[in-house]
């Protein structure tokens, strides 16, 4: 079972924007040392709480600080983009990390009508056809040659949010899968039913993704999945995502931001070794997913790293 991490250069209060970003790199760094498979990194737009909004320039920072691990995306947003400038910025990083990139394509918009608004786009209606010009432009068969040119097929996956399951069977490509897409195994199995092989993808490939944390007690694992989890509540409150905070500092939530929360947490894996291990059996068996992504954040960066330790000692 290969192992990766998803980082979304996650704010905290007591650090800068910038500061995060450092954070991201450096635990890229860690990442390889331990043995993870992939370090994707994500894309938002002008939310305080999430210092990434540009994945192809962070990417290039984590693959000139690492050697091996893969690189990846989690996702790039195509209705932002031109397919072009997509498949250029891909190249470009492939050029540079030769071999180790995968393009991981989402279709969210952005998170506020404000930010849909300044980045110049409303609508995700237009992606099919956007991810398969992409993928023509990355082979070599767009009408223009996006360059650098690669000589090697560059891999890309869809994040498999409303449709994307069915366009990703349909163009031969794999998965990224989480949220309430986990909780639907009829949608798992209508993707790898109707999945048309390519030469690069021979059969359906699922990564599963899911906040994933360890800790000593699953008390202790509850405490850490709460910084992300109260964040998430606040933002559909506020509309912005906050930076996470410790604990002891965070507001109290009424009634619907405590529902949010709740649900936040039962989507999360998180927990004692042994509860950690035992979930994550019962999710591979449920979606015979090729690969697992930690997507996990918290406040306490010790706690973090620990928690990521402890994972990889568990599928190791």
């Amino acid at each position: 079972m290969l192992l990766s991490l998803l980082d979304r250069s996650r704010a905290r209060v007591d650090r800068s924007p910038a500061a995060a970003v450092a954070d991201t790199v450096e635990r890229a760094r860690w990442a390889e040392a331990a043995g993870y498979h992939r370090f994707r990194v994500a894309e938002h737009h002008a939310v305080p709480g999430i210092a990434s909004g540009s994945p192809a320039v962070l990417l290039a920072a984590v693959g000139a600080a690492t050697h091996d691990i893969g690189l990846g995306t989690a996702g790039i947003m195509l209705p932002n983009h031109t397919p072009l400038l997509v498949a250029e910025n891909a190249l470009m990083l492939d050029a540079l990390f030769p071999g180790r990139v995968d393009l991981g394509i989402g279709r969210s918009l952005g998170f506020t009508p404000p930010i849909r608004r300044a980045l110049r786009t409303d609508t995700a209606d237009g992606f099919a056809d956007d991810l398969a010009e992409l993928l023509a432009f990355l082979d070599g068969t767009g009408p223009v040659t996006a360059q650098p040119a690669a000589d090697r097929p560059i891999p890309v996956s869809v994040l498999a949010t409303g449709s994307g399951l069915e366009v990703a069977a349909r163009l031969g490509l794999p998965v990224v899968v989480g949220g309430p897409a986990l909780a639907d195994p009829d949608r798992l199995r209508t993707y790898r039913r109707t999945f048309v092989p390519t030469a690069t993808t021979p059969r359906p490939r699922v990564t599963v993704s899911a906040d994933i944390l360890v800790a000593d007690t699953d008390a202790d694992a509850r405490v850490l999945a709460l910084s992300e989890a109260v964040a998430m509540a606040e933002s559909r409150r506020t509309g912005d995502f906050p930076p996470l905070r410790p604990v002891t500092e965070m507001p109290e939530l009424g009634p619907r931001a405590l529902e949010v929360a709740e649900r936040t947490l039962a989507s999360a894996v998180f927990g004692s070794r042994e509860t950690v291990r035992r979930e994550l059996e019962r999710l591979v068996e449920r979606t015979a997913a090729d690969e697992v992504l930690s997507s996990a954040s918290t406040f306490d960066r010790a706690a973090l790293r620990a928690s990521d330790d402890a994972l990889m000692g568990l599928l190791a």
